[in-house]
């Protein structure tokens, strides 16, 4: 294989909004050859889906397993799009039994929260399928190439184009790029790629740019909430103990619960074989500390078991585990923005030819998949106002 790639545009990034994006740029694009570069074994970035090579037959959305729209009546682009994939029959609505374990009382409360206000919905596949399925939307004539497992570390700009390089080798050259992830662009990136610079900082010096010098300001301000996600492959004869048939089951632990047993929330995932996976998320820093420190990765795991027994004990709905199913884990690099969202007036750079999108923007479905679509879609609008600028690409 070739070193050496070039492209009229590249994305750096697989997640919803990258999808998003190139399914929409496509569509006004069709010319176009596009790149798409991911770390990851697939699509979905936090909405992924984890096919097991240890664990045969099982598909768990180990993300988000669904999303809702807080608000797409006074959202027309939003709105639209939405609208487009129900239409399409790429997903429809989540009527799944959502299950806040604490008080009573408290089960308004997160029915309004941000994650739970307006609709939900879910997909009529996989999550990492249904990113597949928005780009196939308008992949006509197979103009994206894909690249997995690929890590980019280094960006540089030089006489109009850019060369993205990864730890690979590989080299990829274009006019244009897209960054829906901004691990490059944050001082995180310094301690994952050990490196004395950001890398788009590296690539674009101080007072090139007043947008570019904004967005890094507006970044260096945003943190992200680690995570955890534990996947558990029940035995054959695992069920509820009620007759339950939906997909989907969500139960959510209040504060109390969370601190004791250092679960966040719980999804019990229905495969197509009829077996029920279980994926459990944390986002405690001890508890994850305590994953990463650990010298015996089977003690922990009965740890999660015992914690995951001793939370259901005695619930009408959830029967006990035996401990003797099958795990995986998976720690996120790409974690939830959290704090200091960046303003969408930020999202292009003309004179640098470079594009942002995902849900690190500003508005109501910041840190949400609502913000990953959103994104996307207004930066595609603005690079169809900014058209000309594709003419010497």
């Amino acid at each position: 294989m070739k070193t050496n790639l070039s492209y009229d545009l590249l994305i750096i990034g697989g997640g919803l909004s990258a999808c998003v994006f190139a399914s929409r740029y496509l569509q006004n694009n069709i010319t176009k050859k596009i790149a798409l570069i991911e770390v990851g074994r697939g699509l979905g970035g936090r909405s992924s889906t984890r096919i097991s090579k240890r664990f045969k037959g099982w598909k768990l959305n180990h993300g988000a397993p669904n999303f809702n729209i807080s608000n797409n009546k006074d959202n027309l682009l939003l709105k639209n799009y939405i609208d487009q994939l129900l239409v399409n029959r790429f997903i429809r609505i989540d009527d799944s039994e959502l299950i806040f374990l604490g008080d009573d009382t408290k089960l308004e409360t997160i029915k309004k929260s941000e994650f739970y206000c307006g609709d939900r919905y879910i997909s009529l596949f996989s999550m990492s399928e249904l990113s597949q399925k928005i780009i196939e939307l308008n992949n006509f004539q197979d103009k994206i190439d894909f690249f997995f497992e690929t890590l980019i570390f280094d960006l540089k700009f030089k006489n109009d184009e850019w060369t993205l390089t990864s730890t690979k080798g590989y080299k990829f050259k274009s006019k244009f790029i897209i960054c829906s992830t901004n691990l490059l662009l944050h001082k995180r990136s310094l301690k994952i790629f050990n490196l004395n610079q950001i890398p788009l900082r590296k690539a674009i010096p101080k007072n090139q740019d007043k947008k570019i010098d904004l967005l890094l300001d507006y970044l260096d301000r945003q943190s992200f909430i680690p995570r955890l996600t534990f996947l558990i492959y029940t035995n054959e004869n695992y069920s509820y103990r009620d007759f339950y048939s939906k997909k989907y089951r969500y139960f959510h632990l209040k504060k109390s619960l969370e601190d004791k047993y250092k679960f966040e929330r719980v999804v019990f995932q229905l495969q197509d074989n009829k077996k029920l996976g279980i994926v459990v998320h944390t986002k405690n820093l001890d508890f994850i500390n305590s994953y990463i420190n650990a010298k015996d990765e089977d003690l922990f795991n009965q740890k999660i078991f015992t914690n995951f027994n001793k939370l259901f004990e005695g619930n009408s709905l959830v029967n006990q585990l035996s401990c003797n199913e099958g795990i995986s884990i998976m720690k996120w690099r790409a974690s939830q923005p959290s704090g200091c969202s960046v303003p969408l007036s930020l999202q292009f750079s003309k004179k640098y030819r470079i594009g942002f999108c995902g849900d690190w923007f500003e508005g109501e479905g910041f840190a949400r998949i609502e913000g990953s679509i959103f994104s996307a879609l207004k930066l595609e609008e603005k690079l169809k106002i900014h058209s000309n600028i594709f003419l010497s690409i």
